[in-house]
């Protein structure tokens, strides 16, 4: 199953608003594992994607940072097969 990965944080609302759209990808019939990675756990994650947060990558692939980008995300789930049945 493909993994869809967001880096963030507590009290970001950019990520927050992403995850909300990246669910409801998820409603709309996409199949994909969810994971939400917090980067204030890990020095190295902080210092990588403090700027940039959220950062979502698909199948380890980054598609988007700063602001979801939903047709990137889309067409990367569609490339991997994790479309809408």
């Amino acid at each position: 199953m493909t993994d869809v990965v967001v880096y963030s944080r507590p009290g970001c609302h950019l990520c927050e608003e992403a995850i909300e759209e990246i669910v409801a990808l998820h409603r709309e019939g996409y199949r994909f594992n969810l994971h939400e990675i917090d980067i204030e756990s890990d020095d190295l994650l902080l210092r990588r994607h403090l700027e940039r947060i959220p950062v979502v990558e698909v199948d380890g692939r980054a598609v988007s940072d700063l602001v979801l980008d939903r047709d990137a995300l889309r067409t990367m789930l569609d490339t991997v097969g994790a479309w809408s049945s």
